[in-house]
C-alpha cells in the first residue's frame, strides 16, 4: 500500500477514524496504513443538510465520522435511498443514487460522499425547475441529530 499525504492548514481539522483531529500551524499528515477520513471542507452541518441528496450525503457521512452510530445511519441510508429511488425522475440522478447504492453496500463511504458532491449540483438544477422530481420528504432521526453535535 502507498502512503497518503494531506497537507491541513493551521486551525483546520481532519476526521481520522471517528476522532476529530485539529492542527495548530500548517501540517503535513502521512497514512501509512488504510484509514478512514473526511477533511472538515467536506463536513456538512445538519442544518445544512436541507435537501434530499444533502441529507442523504449527512447520512452516508455519519457512517465515516461517527463508527459507532454507523448501523442506525446505514438502515436510515437503507430507507432514504429507496423512497428517494422511487421519487426522482431525472436520469443522472437516479443512476448516480444506483452506484451511490452499491458504493456504501461496498463500505466505499467516502466514494459514495464524492459522487454524493457531484449529484448535489444536478438535484439543485431539479428544485430550480431544470429537471423533474417530486419533492422527497426523509426522515430525521434523534440519533443522528445528536452526534451531528460532535462535528462543529
Amino acid at each position: 500500500m502507498a502512503s497518503l499525504r494531506i497537507t491541513l492548514r493551521a486551525g483546520e481539522r481532519i476526521f481520522v477514524n471517528g476522532a476529530v483531529l485539529k492542527v495548530d500551524r500548517k501540517t503535513t499528515l502521512e497514512f501509512l496504513n488504510d484509514v478512514t477520513f473526511l477533511l472538515e471542507s467536506h463536513v456538512m452541518q445538519a442544518e445544512d443538510a436541507t435537501t434530499p441528496l444533502r441529507q442523504l450525503y449527512f447520512i452516508v457521512q455519519m457512517m465515516l465520522i461517527e463508527p459507532g452510530s454507523a448501523e442506525a445511519a446505514r438502515e436510515l441510508f437503507g430507507t432514504t435511498h429507496a423512497a428517494m429511488i422511487g421519487t426522482y425522475r431525472n436520469r443522472d440522478i437516479i443512476e448516480g443514487l444506483l452506484e451511490i447504492k452499491e458504493l456504501v453496500g461496498r463500505e466505499r463511504n467516502f466514494e459514495a460522499l464524492k459522487g454524493l458532491r457531484t449529484l448535489i449540483p444536478i438535484e439543485d438544477g431539479v428544485i430550480q425547475g431544470q429537471g423533474e422530481a417530486r419533492a422527497p420528504v426523509v426522515p430525521h432521526t434523534p440519533e443522528l441529530r445528536l452526534a451531528a453535535g460532535g462535528m462543529r
